[in-house]
């Protein structure tokens, strides 16, 4: 049976915040939800859509009770709220995030939290390009992977709470070292959502009425917050340099077949893309 928590704190209740609020509350495994957020209106529709029993846009009280610290903000801003909001929190809080960059995080929380709180990085593979509690759903996180990132100070326990929690939220959990993850996100995610952005970017607004479902498609992820990618690329720039050097080089291969007029190897290009993506599922 599923751990029921006492008190869930969440900073940051947007979409993921939110639906982990959501998902909690209906699933009947906190008792209470503690919805911490720096705009009042932000506060209102987390309450609207049932994802909080509690709020308050002061971090520290936020935490006060919490048994577990669940912080849904941008990577930017993960270090210092996890540091400030742990000097308030019970003694032996646990904190985790769900930011998509986890190496300079963990680096800096790793083990230097005070009174006994620890922290250990997770990253649910879920959200939308939308944003804000309005979007959130309770089974967003259902079927989805969820990545812990422990390090060689992560506490067992602390590990085995953390896959429980995001297994009761419909998870499939799975555990990868925070720079293990931070590469392997450069190719699935990162770099994916900057050519959504750059494709979408190049696009003359005369050839807006133009674009169909494909282009669409392609392009959806760049409607996303722009400040949490920028936050994002910035933060794993490393990894996100050697995918833009690959990919330039496999550009650079289909612009020389194309100049050639090689249709083998274009077709070699187009088919190797169709059997992954198909690997992929819908």
């Amino acid at each position: 049976m599923a751990r029921q928590w006492e008190c869930v704190a969440i900073v940051g209740v947007g979409l993921i915040g939110a639906s982990i609020g959501q998902a909690l509350l209906r699933r009947g495994l906190a008792k209470r939800v503690v919805g911490i957020a720096r705009r009042q209106t932000t506060l209102r529709a987390a309450r609207r859509v049932e994802a909080v029993t509690n709020t308050t846009i002061d971090p520290l009280k936020g935490v006060a009770e919490a048994d577990l610290v669940v912080v849904c903000t941008p990577p930017d801003t993960v270090v210092d709220l996890v540091r400030r909001t742990a000097e308030h929190a019970p003694e032996g809080t646990l904190f985790t995030d769900v930011a998509s960059t986890k190496a300079k995080i963990a680096a800096a929380l790793d083990g230097s939290l005070p009174r006994g709180c620890r922290f250990l990085g997770s990253h649910p593979l879920a959200g939308s390009e939308k944003t804000g509690p309005s979007y959130s759903d309770p089974n967003l996180f259902e079927g989805r992977v969820a990545v812990l990132t422990p390090t060689s100070h992560t506490n067992a326990d602390d590990f085995d709470v953390l896959e429980a929690f995001w297994s009761s939220l419909g998870s499939v959990v799975i555990q990868m070292a925070p720079e293990e993850h931070d590469r392997a996100l450069a190719e699935t995610s990162h770099f994916p959502h900057l050519l959504a952005a750059l494709l979408a970017g190049m696009l003359p607004e005369p050839y807006f009425r133009l674009t169909g479902t494909g282009f669409l498609d392609t392009t959806r992820v760049a409607a996303g917050d722009v400040e949490m990618w920028t936050q994002i690329c910035m933060q794993n720039r490393r990894y996100l340099l050697e995918v833009c050097r690959k990919f330039g080089e496999r550009l650079r291969h289909l612009a020389a077949a194309l100049e050639k007029g090689d249709a083998p190897a274009v077709q070699q290009i187009l088919t190797l893309g169709k059997k992954n993506r198909d690997a992929l599922g819908s």
